[in-house]
């Protein structure tokens, strides 16, 4: 039997729901049930009937996923699937950073730990950003992070200042201005897409911006046939399935080096889904208290992007669970 059918196998007798970035390899995004980007994976994650939860990507996608649904067993294929921009803040630090400003209200990129999200008032996606940003009233300050590409293209797009904490992507921020420069020169038919996880100077040669969904819908909807991408090189596989037709180039990077993977979503194996759909292992276990205050930020996440109103606290006091 191939792998393939003996995780469909394992599935099926787990009654679990396989879940994938779009940034994992490509067999693994082909045997998985859903696939997408953050937001989507946590709304899929949450309002599953499944009593398993498999999250193929990074942990803090899995994390939010337990805390969503904490009665859930939630599983990664690799614990040691970090991400730069969670070791880049550790929590302890940004609780400093976000006590210095208590009267502001503080959007967390997803890409940060629990115990981040415990400390944060809002938690925001690529692909939400903009509502969760333009639903802080406007008298408020607003401190971002912990990417401060993202936090500076919103402000720049939006109008809105922001204290930003100094927390980058290590992918998305080595590709090259100049290289795409005289790319784009030498290919000037070609529609440059890039995810605001990159360098202001590279966003400013982009002609769309935006998360890897919308990155996937226009290469879907526009007309042009050739697709400059900046972004990891894992969206290329459904970007292919979507537009045959179309060529897609990988944006340059600053060396030659083949830094347009990402080093812990390439942890991710079809034996290692294996592995943890038999023992029901590794799985993601977070203290009940830090999923109650975790949950907060995520919720009003939730609420945001539907369109719901929220309520702001009007300061920030450091929580009383231990994080």
């Amino acid at each position: 039997m191939e792998i393939q059918e003996r995780i469909l196998k394992l599935k099926k007798e787990r009654g679990a729901l396989l879940l994938s970035h779009f940034y994992e390899p490509a067999e693994i995004q082909d045997i998985a049930d859903e696939v997408g980007d953050s937001l989507y994976l946590a709304q899929k994650g949450q309002s599953a009937n499944h009593p398993v939860v498999l999250l193929a990507g990074v942990v803090f996608m899995a994390e939010s996923v337990k805390i969503l649904s904490p009665n859930k067993t939630v599983l990664v294929p690799d614990l040691n699937a970090g991400c730069s921009l969670v070791d880049s803040s550790p929590a302890d630090q940004y609780r400093q950073w976000r006590m210095k400003h208590p009267e502001g209200i503080c959007i967390s990129y997803i890409n940060c730990s629990a115990e981040v999200k415990a400390i944060s008032d809002v938690i925001c996606t690529s692909s939400n950003a903009e509502k969760i940003v333009n639903a802080i009233p406007k008298h408020r300050p607003i401190l971002f992070g912990p990417d401060k590409n993202l936090g500076r293209y919103l402000s720049k797009k939006l109008n809105r200042e922001m204290i930003l904490w100094p927390g980058s992507c290590e992918v998305h921020v080595l590709f090259s201005s100049r290289k795409l420069f005289e790319l784009k020169t030498n290919h000037p038919e070609a529609l440059v897409l890039a995810h605001p996880e990159c360098d202001e100077t590279v966003l400013d040669y982009a002609d769309v911006v935006g998360s890897t969904s919308l990155l996937l819908k226009t290469v879907e909807e526009r007309p042009e046939k050739t697709f400059v991408v900046a972004t990891e090189t894992g969206i290329f596989h459904q970007m292919k399935k979507l537009r045959p037709d179309a060529e897609l180039i990988q944006a340059p990077f600053q060396s030659s080096c083949a830094c347009n993977d990402c080093p812990y979503m390439k942890l991710n194996s079809l034996e290692k889904i294996e592995s943890a759909l038999q023992t029901l292992t590794p799985e993601v276990q977070l203290p009940t208290q830090l999923m109650e205050k975790a949950k907060v930020s995520l919720d009003r996440m939730m609420a945001l992007t539907q369109g719901q109103s929220v309520q702001w606290p009007e300061s920030f006091s450091a929580p009383t669970v231990s994080i």
